[in-house]
């Protein structure tokens, strides 16, 4: 059909074409079918809650400034601690290595050091590193201390739920495998029926009962000792969580280090692996989290098999130490038997190295986002100058998230980077209840690479929610994560359509019509268009998409009861069927 466009003109006539595609036959049905089954709130709802995380707070080098007592970071620490009571978090995790040097006097300054979260009633929950496992013959100061476990249990009670848990529950340790892991290993859940979590941090560090020597490290009751407890506590049907998060201090496949939380290098006991990795696939658990690279780094993780998957998130730097990647070729990630390298297992996604930061995660029932958190001020590559910490100025740098009623898209990467994926956005196509969402057109320019190299794909994801208002909106609500490169919010340009419920309600209003909105910064439904980053005037238009319309052009398309706009950001998005929205172009 011939299209018609406008900037400011022509209200009349676009309410005339309106009307015809959105008034029903007579008789037709009035109600909304994508209003059937559970929905979920339009944005963050009042029960939403948020958990933070960090990673390895060991102080290094020397310390003039006196601030980094027992090689314990404190200086970051306590620099961090006020972002994470500023934004409201129930808990914070820290994902191991607490002090440098693995001493009981660390271990207490590491305690003390989070009594302010405590105080504010939030959650500290730590977990073992390597350095901790470093004192096991002789700590800082010269006396054994079996591998920090005794000063662990007693420094943090809170891992076996015995005080200071602020609303965390069900706290379970594999004290089947071993009384060793009572509250090294554990778990817990937090929040109510349909916006909880259970969270599983494991522990495979030497122990007085277990101490295997191997990649450089004192390793104790591996995965594999513990993986029917771990199973049991992600099982999908019984946990009664909606949401799981898996926790170790050991990426799986790492930037800098090669070994693994597999008693091993990355290529040692790979039906560990296998089944490590399908336990978490079968039972939605999107996120394994780690530290221990002290560089932010998030990758897709292939297990050996290639039968299962999940994103790795290795951690920022909460230290005085910075660590730059490997070669993806080098020799240490290579099986001197198979000559498999590891490296190939790994698509990376985005990478952030020498900067101090932290991370706060948002649960809304089956949603969650991420924001990264780092320090503007500085990349520290070699290092704090004078090795005295400095004022941090953090800002929010990047984020990203998930939803389990939507699914992942894994764009780009190029033949440098895991499986050589499209480039092209077309692949991310979606629906929910009767709302189907596609992305028309767009490329990712993959133009950003790590410093291994490579060219970072993009995790593209997919979300939805229900309108439950009377707001006239005109579908349900989808949420794109994962177009942005680090340190930026502006995305690719591309062109998105979603479908216009066809039912017909007066407070939805002119249903089978609408535009593109999205939600702004203040909560309200606008033009998708207005959000967008330059591109001059916006330009509607009655008819489909065509390759010629550029960046602020959107339209609706009566043939097929579709709303498009080309943009350039993500967020959440609508057809709202208010032809206010047009009236007012």
């Amino acid at each position: 059909m011939k299209r018609l466009w406008k900037y400011a003109v022509g209200v009349a006539l676009i309410a005339v074409v309106a009307l015809a595609v959105a008034l029903p036959a007579a008789g037709a049905k009035t109600t909304k079918s994508h209003k059937s089954g559970k929905c979920f709130p339009t944005t963050m709802s009042s029960k939403a809650w948020s958990f933070g995380v960090m990673d390895d707070t060991q102080w290094t080098v020397a310390d003039p400034a006196g601030t980094n007592p027992n090689s314990v970071s404190k200086s970051i620490i306590d620099q961090i601690d006020p972002q994470f009571i500023g934004a409201g978090v129930k808990f914070v995790i820290q994902v191991g290595d607490l002090t440098d040097n693995g001493g009981s006097p660390g271990i207490a300054t590491r305690a003390a050091a989070a009594q302010p979260l405590l105080n504010a009633g939030i959650g500290f929950f730590p977990m073992r590193g390597n350095h901790e496992t470093y004192a096991g013959t002789s700590e800082y100061g010269g006396t054994f201390n079996n591998f920090a476990i005794p000063a662990f249990q007693a420094a943090f009670p809170q891992t076996r739920g015995l005080n200071s848990t602020f609303g965390a529950k069900n706290f379970s340790s594999p004290t089947s495998v071993s009384s060793d892991l009572n509250g090294m290993s554990y778990s817990f859940d937090y929040g109510t029926p349909g916006n909880n979590a259970r969270f599983v941090i494991i522990d495979n560090w030497a122990t007085p009962s277990k101490d295997v020597s191997a990649a450089g490290y004192d390793y104790g009751y591996s995965i594999a000792d513990q993986q029917n407890w771990i199973s049991s506590r992600l099982n999908e049907n019984t946990r009664g969580t909606t949401q799981a998060f898996v926790f170790s201090h050991q990426p799986l496949i790492a930037e800098n280090h090669q070994d693994s939380p597999f008693t091993g290098y990355t290529y040692a006991n790979l039906d560990m692996q296998n089944a490590f990795l399908a336990s978490l696939q079968n039972n939605d658990v999107k996120y394994y989290i780690c530290g221990h690279d002290h560089i932010n780094q998030r990758s897709i993780i292939k297990s050996p098999d290639g039968k299962s998957q999940v994103q790795e998130i290795i951690g920022a730097s909460d230290s005085s130490k910075f660590y730059t990647p490997k070669s993806v070729t080098d020799a240490g990630w290579v099986d001197p038997v198979t000559k498999v390298n590891q490296k190939t297992r790994e698509t990376s996604v985005t990478q952030d190295p020498y900067r101090v930061g932290y991370y706060i995660y948002t649960v809304d029932g089956p949603r969650v986002t991420v924001d990264y958190y780092a320090d503007k001020s500085g990349s520290y590559p070699n290092g704090f100058p004078g090795n005295t910490c400095p004022t941090f100025n953090f800002v929010k740098v990047a984020t990203w998230g998930y939803s389990l009623n939507g699914k992942e898209f894994v764009i780009g990467g190029g033949t440098t980077n895991g499986t050589n994926n499209s480039a092209s956005y077309a692949a991310v196509q979606d629906s929910f209840q009767g709302t189907s969402a596609k992305i028309l057109s767009g490329t990712y320019d993959n133009a950003v690479t790590d410093l291994s190299g490579r060219t970072v794909a993009q995790a593209v994801d997919t979300g939805w929610s229900c309108d439950t208002r009377w707001d006239g909106l005109n579908s349900n609500i989808l949420t794109l994560w994962g177009m942005a490169p680090v340190g930026k919010t502006m995305t690719d340009t591309y062109t998105l359509s979603m479908s216009s419920d066809t039912g017909y309600g007066w407070h939805h209003g002119f249903a089978g019509f609408g535009v593109l909105a999205a939600k702004n910064a203040s909560g309200q439904w606008v033009k998708a268009v207005d959000l967008n980053t330059g591109g001059g005037v916006a330009r509607f238009v009655i008819g489909p998409y065509q390759p010629q319309d550029t960046l602020n052009t959107y339209g609706f398309d009566p043939s097929t009861h579709t709303a498009w706009a080309v943009i350039n950001y993500t967020g959440s998005f609508a057809v709202d069927g208010g032809l206010d929205l047009v009236w007012n172009n």
